[in-house]
């Protein structure tokens, strides 16, 4: 039963914030890591924040680091990103993604993908 599901994707305005989820089936919830990527038009889809099941260690891109806040609600099997802050260049479609790997950060070191939820940040 293998199953990420994005949501709270949506239109802000630049400095605002937003809050994305990801529920995630349990046998993937409590694999190696799940990360948020992000992909814009005629962009590279790249990570941006990581976090690790057994211990809820994180890593951020430097592009998002101090804006957003990657966490895990155990009861809920949920990943969710607090994003505040927003820039326009935030805008992109966000995925979220499973990976055994404890270290993984390479989009081919993940496995399992969301469906992606649109974020539209508007200056």
């Amino acid at each position: 039963q293998v199953q990420l599901v994005e949501s709270g994707g949506g239109s802000v305005q630049a400095g605002g914030s937003l809050t994305l989820s990801c529920a995630a089936s349990t046998n993937v919830y409590n694999s190696g890591v799940i990360a948020w990527f992000r992909q814009a038009p005629g962009n590279e889809r790249e990570a941006v924040a990581r976090i690790r099941a057994n211990d809820g260690a994180t890593f951020y891109a430097d592009s998002v680091k101090g804006r957003f806040t990657i966490l895990r609600e155990n009861a809920k099997k949920t990943v969710s990103l607090q994003m505040s802050s927003l820039k326009p260049e935030d805008t992109a479609t966000y995925y979220c993604a499973s990976a055994t790997l404890a270290y993984a950060w390479s989009r081919r070191d993940f496995n399992y993908w969301g469906q992606g939820t649109q974020v539209t940040v508007s200056s």
